[in-house]
């Protein structure tokens, strides 16, 4: 029995162009030729065919099952080894079906840890305040990171927070030294709620300094310069301030 080109790729459920790319790349050998010139394939070849149709079907690439040889029918060295990697396969489409199903229930932001996306998605922050936690994220340690998302989780509400997000670039100077004077007890209420803050860097991987000139940088490009003014005027509120009084039973 010889079959055509043709023939053999429909009877391998396949197509012309697979078959002639297998004889390209080795993996099948060329047939004899009839007189006219037309190839001419017999069973072996179909039950090649066969084999590299299904192997790749099961996930083999080409140069693995040119790697197999001929002799071997039952590669079972390389289909526990192709189970393993199927194995791990799943479970991370798994993984990847747990945290798609959180995103979409807790309508988190896609561009935070999982674990700390629900905390931020319910704190109300600003787009300049979630791209700051974003970057923050990316240096901070463990503990850091547990200590921001506790601060976020419990977040209070202030009126001078949202004059902050509000505040346009050329506000003048008394309007900034307002809000500073607004914006400053606000700021120290959140540092006696989340001690932590006052040493949020100390387990960053990349050291506390810098996760302190990252956190930076990242400010100096999100808020504009009469943001930061009323940042750097806060601090210097902050450090003149008496420290509060502890809570009385």
């Amino acid at each position: 029995m010889a079959w055509s080109t043709r023939e053999i790729a429909e009877l391998a459920g396949t197509t012309v162009r697979a078959v002639r790319h297998y004889h390209e790349v080795g993996l099948l050998p060329e047939p004899e030729r009839r007189s006219n010139g037309y190839k001419q394939y017999g069973v072996a070849h179909l039950v090649r065919v066969l084999r590299i149709t299904r192997l790749t079907g099961l996930g083999f690439s080409l140069s693995q099952i040119a790697a197999m040889g001929d002799a071997d029918d039952h590669p079972a060295d390389e289909l526990r080894s192709l189970d393993a990697e199927l194995a791990a396969t799943i479970e991370r489409l798994q993984d990847v079906r747990v945290e798609l199903g959180r995103i979409l229930s807790q309508a988190a932001p896609t561009d935070l840890p999982p674990d700390f996306a629900p905390a931020a998605a319910g704190a109300g922050l600003s787009d300049a305040d979630r791209s700051l936690v974003v970057v923050m994220t990316r240096v901070l340690g463990p503990q850091g990171l547990q200590t921001y998302a506790d601060m976020l989780q419990n977040l209070r509400t202030d009126p001078s927070s949202a004059e902050f997000d509000d505040l346009p670039a050329d506000a003048d100077e008394r309007t900034r030294a307002a809000l500073a004077e607004r914006f400053a007890p606000y700021v120290r209420d959140l540092l006696v709620d989340n001690p932590g803050l006052a040493d949020v860097n100390a387990d960053a991987p990349g050291g506390s300094r810098f996760a302190e000139q990252t956190a930076g940088r990242a400010m100096l490009d999100l808020y504009n310069p009469a943001q930061l003014d009323v940042i750097r005027r806060t601090y210097a509120l902050l450090r003149s301030m008496p420290p509060p009084e502890p809570p009385t039973s």
